[in-house]
Formats: C-alpha cells, structure tokens, sequence
C-alpha cells in the first residue's frame, strides 16, 4: 500500500485531470504562501472539486479524490493578484485533512496508481478524429503533447472540455477503468449528436 504524504489543498469549483491546465487567479493570504511556498520548494499542491463551500472564505469541504497541481506559469499583473496556469500530476485519495491557523487546508493523502497506458479501441477510432480536429481549433489551449493513441489522455481531455456538469466531471476523473470513461464520453457525444 503506498505511503501517505502531506499536501496543502485548494478546493475549487472546478475538476483537474492528470496531464490538464488549469488558470488560476490567487489573491487570498492563505493560498499566495502556499504558492510561494510551492514555488520555492518546487512542490505541488491539491486540487479537489467542493463538495460542500465556497472558494472564498471559510475553508470549503473538498471531494475526497483530487489532482495534485503543480505550478506551469505565473505572472503578478496587478498587486496582490497572482495569475497561474497549474499542470495536473499525478490523483490522489484524502484519508484525512485538518485546517491549520490560516485556513488552509492541508491532508494526508495516499497518490493513486494510473493505469498502464492503454491503446484507443477502434470502435472508439471516431472519437480520436474529433479530438484531433478540436485541437486544431483550440491549439495551445490543449496541453501539449497530444497522445491522441493513449485511451487515459484522449478520455481525459474530452472530459475537461465536455459542458457537463461538475460533477459529472468528477466521476469521470474517479473512474479507473479508462476504457469505461471512453464508452461514457462515447456514449455522451452520441446522444448529443456531437459524433457523425
């Protein structure tokens, strides 16, 4: 059984998955030092969905499965505002968490295993096609680099760009099973009419 780490936590309105961006504006005391914190240790932070809060004030109450962050690109445009572009590593389940004296949260997580990489069924071959051809829309708003032949990659990206709810998204990021989440964004795009 993997060891438990320490990580601070952001909770968010908002679901990263391994290999996604994700923007963020930080203005809050507690969350610029633990950027700075982050920053000067070359270290990641949690990104988990609320489940009960909201993102300013009070600490919310997160998911208990999230995505560890890890800082891509930053800039101060204005005092006091940190503007970051986070790259999602590696998942995570929290096993408990405690709220230090300035309201960060911070927890003991246990980091998930991926999945061996796993090919895209052909049956799903349509699917790829239509990533490929929303990459080309969207460029460098898809993280780079396109592993369109990876079933984990490809289910991952559709389901950060999907309109769906946020929760939806968020079993999406705790299905294990790839292929399982390929056949529901499948299945999604189909009944949509998204897919020809």
């Amino acid at each position: 059984m993997a060891e438990l780490a320490r990580l601070p936590l952001f909770p968010l309105k908002a679901v990263l998955f391994p290999e996604g961006l994700l923007a963020l504006r930080v203005f809050e005391p507690r969350y610029m030092d633990m950027v700075s914190r982050c920053m000067r240790e070359d270290a990641g932070f949690g990104v988990c969905l609320i489940a009960a809060g909201e993102e300013v004030g009070e600490a919310a109450v997160p998911h208990p499965l999230g995505t560890e962050a890890r800082i891509a690109q930053w800039d101060m445009a204005s005092a006091g505002v940190l503007n970051l572009v986070v790259r999602g590593g590696r998942r995570f389940r929290i096993e408990d968490h405690e709220l230090e004296r300035d309201g960060l949260l911070t927890a003991s997580v246990r980091w998930l295993d991926e999945p061996p990489a796993q090919p895209v069924p052909a049956t799903q071959a349509r699917i790829v096609a239509l990533l490929r051809s929303i990459a080309d829309e969207i460029g460098e708003r898809m993280p780079a680099p396109h592993r369109f032949e990876d079933a984990a990659w490809v289910g991952a990206r559709y389901a950060e760009l999907l309109p769906i709810p946020l929760l939806a998204r968020q079993k999406l990021l705790e299905l294990d099973d790839v292929l399982s989440r390929l056949e529901i964004i499948q299945q999604y795009l189909h009944q949509h009419a998204l897919l020809k």
